[in-house]
């Protein structure tokens, strides 16, 4: 359970220091791209890909969608962070869930439980109230909803894919990680490299600094949550339910307590079913179909 743990305060601490960003005017593309230059040392340091795998075979295309989707979504979940706040950004990422599932049911043709169907319906009314504002407020803040809506259906196609990483037998999931790393990397330093010849932006110390810890953070992310289901190794639905409720929960009182981010009563209810929709899915897991 410690490893569960690490995991959530690693991931909830990556929505915190995107949250600061703004606060202390850090260039979120300069740190998303030290972050993954720390993220693809540390994969090569604690995983050990074996690069001589890596040939014209791999899945490239694959590769290729998750390392242009990855710092697209980050820049996202940032401006996501920065205009609606943690606890409603978390919450669009973990029901991002619901894509895979979709995907699983449309794609797969796999058996839906009503255990299954019933999450789906559930996390569904919790979208719609966690992200409901009330008629009066401005135009600007409606138009917000575009960020958190990018961040759910970036994040479940990125999981697809990381899906089909998985299924793929001839390369480690650790090298192929390892792989999406580094062309990330080299993806997000473009976009810096642009930025910077077009007067955009200048590089500073202080990104550099905070896309250090960002990536930290990250990996850390990524290693517990894989040291979890090793340990767990016969309960990963348990894994499943505890991270995702746990960033849920975490998520929602750091963003009210400490950030003094407002919310609903209709928001606070669809936080409730929230936690309810991902605890259906999980359980529907145990049924036998």
């Amino acid at each position: 359970m410690i490893y569960i743990i690490l995991s959530i305060c690693c991931s909830v601490t990556v929505a915190v220091l995107l949250k600061l960003a703004k606060r202390y005017q850090i260039s979120v593309i300069q740190a998303v791209t030290v972050n993954y230059f720390i993220a693809l040392s540390l994969c090569f340091l604690f995983f050990k890909p074996d690069v001589k795998l890596i040939t014209a075979a791999a899945p490239w295309p694959i590769y290729i969608a998750l390392a242009t989707l990855l710092p697209s979504i980050f820049l996202f979940l940032a401006a996501s962070v920065k205009k609606l706040g943690i606890v409603k950004t978390d919450i669009a990422q973990r029901l991002s869930l619901f894509i895979p599932i979709l995907a699983a049911y449309f794609i797969f043709k796999e058996n839906f439980n009503h255990l299954k169907i019933t999450g789906l319906v559930i996390g569904f009314a919790a979208i719609v109230l966690t992200f409901f504002r009330k008629s009066d407020h401005q135009k600007a803040e409606s138009k917000s909803l575009l960020y958190p809506i990018v961040v759910f259906v970036g994040f479940g196609v990125i999981d697809v894919l990381f899906k089909q990483i998985a299924l793929y037998k001839e390369l480690p999931y650790t090298t192929s990680l390892f792989t999406i790393f580094c062309l990330s990397f080299i993806v997000s330093l473009l976009i810096v490299i642009t930025m910077v010849i077009s007067g955009k932006i200048t590089l500073q110390l202080v990104n550099v600094v905070c896309g250090l810890i960002l990536g930290l953070f990250n990996f850390g992310n990524i290693l517990f949550y894989m040291k979890a289901h090793k340990a767990l190794a016969h309960n990963p639905s348990t894994v499943f339910a505890a991270m995702n409720l746990g960033v849920i929960i975490a998520g929602t009182l750091i963003g009210l307590i400490v950030f003094k981010e407002k919310l609903s009563k209709l928001n606070y209810l669809g936080i409730i079913l929230a936690i309810v929709a991902v605890i259906f899915i999980t359980l529907s897991q145990h049924v036998v179909r």
